[in-house]
């Protein structure tokens, strides 16, 4: 009778423990563990992070950080940290959360357009990802890079091909910097190449004239006319005479690219500069901004016309009248100049 007591003792005590290790267990990897209100809430965890990091970013989004420590440590993420961007889902439990962080990196939205420097690029492609602006200036000049790949100082912008792009939040400067070399490789697809043939262009003279077309108008479907304005110039030997040429000159020049200028003044159009197409034949060494799709696009099929000439028409503001001589561009242009001195725009 003892030894069946005995028995059934133990046998108690150890359902006991069980249900209290069972209950320990549900409570340390099934028990919501969120304190957010939001459905869902993103943390970023750097690259080379421990987990003494990931304690500290995980913090402000957990109920009870020693369940957390515990469930990660049981499953071995605490010696197995993965930086990205992962989502955290409300109510989520310490199983789930870890499942996220360890295997569940998400991407981000990477986008840019016109920007008009390296440096200016790389700022806006920091702020979305995890390398600096430094490091990813410092890859964008890299002079291997940009000679291996048919680039140079110069033209090193046309590379960047401005859209909306998916990467990973913890992508590297270089990683970057492969990837949009590969984008730009397929927007340079057998179509568009043809196209620039046709126009005897290489795929970075269109580039460069696209980035004067985009200066030129913001109006899309004014593009491709402006476009064959200045094709009809490169065909018969004219010069261009772009002022966006000249203002992008005079800042490349004085090396402040802030510098906000409305009007080109005509001692502006003396500067010696390879981007003065005032005083320089043919295209500018390289891009003065970084165009619009629809800016590439209209150099490669552009309006076909006889025009020569145009100037910004103030009766309807955002467009241009264009002209097929100098006398009738000189009549559109009294207009503007007659406006614009109205308006006290001196710079």
């Amino acid at each position: 009778m003892n030894l069946k007591r005995t028995l059934l003792i133990v046998v108690g005590l150890g359902l006991v423990l069980g249900a209290i290790i069972t209950y320990m267990v549900y409570g340390t990897f099934f028990t919501p563990n969120t304190k957010f209100q939001d459905e869902t809430s993103y943390v970023y965890i750097p690259t080379d992070a421990n987990f003494e990091t990931v304690k500290d970013i995980m913090e402000p989004a957990l109920e009870d950080m020693e369940k957390f420590v515990s469930a990660a440590n049981r499953k071995g993420y605490s010696d197995n940290v993965k930086p990205g961007k992962f989502a955290l889902k409300k109510g989520m439990n310490n199983n789930e959360i870890i499942n996220s962080l360890r295997s569940r990196n998400i991407p981000v939205k990477l986008a840019f357009n016109n920007q008009e420097t390296l440096a200016d690029l790389a700022g806006r492609v920091s702020l979305q990802i995890e390398a600096d602006s430094l490091s990813l200036l410092k890859s964008f000049q890299d002079n291997a890079f940009l000679e291996a790949n048919g680039f140079n100082e110069d033209t090193a912008l046309s590379m960047y091909i401005p859209n909306s792009y998916e990467f990973f939040w913890n992508t590297t400067a270089k990683g970057f910097r492969e990837r949009m070399l590969k984008e730009y490789q397929r927007f340079w697809n057998k179509n568009r190449l043809t196209k620039a043939k046709d126009r005897g262009l290489t795929p970075s003279e269109v580039i460069n004239l696209a980035s004067i077309v985009h200066k030129e108008t913001a109006k899309v479907e004014e593009r491709p006319k402006v476009a064959g304005v200045y094709l009809n110039r490169l065909k018969t030997g004219m010069l261009l005479q772009a002022d966006p040429t000249v203002i992008y000159a005079i800042k490349k020049h004085t090396g402040n690219f802030d510098t906000i200028i409305k009007r080109v003044l005509y001692r502006d159009l003396e500067l010696n500069s390879p981007y003065n197409t005032y005083r320089t034949s043919g295209l500018p060494p390289g891009p003065i901004a970084m165009p619009d799709i629809s800016a590439i696009d209209a150099v490669l099929a552009p309006e076909k016309h006889d025009y020569y000439y145009f100037v910004a028409n103030v009766e309807n503001f955002g467009y241009h009248k264009f002209a097929k001589t100098l006398a009738q561009h000189n009549r559109n242009k009294v207009q503007y100049i007659r406006w614009i001195n109205s308006q006290k725009i001196n710079r």
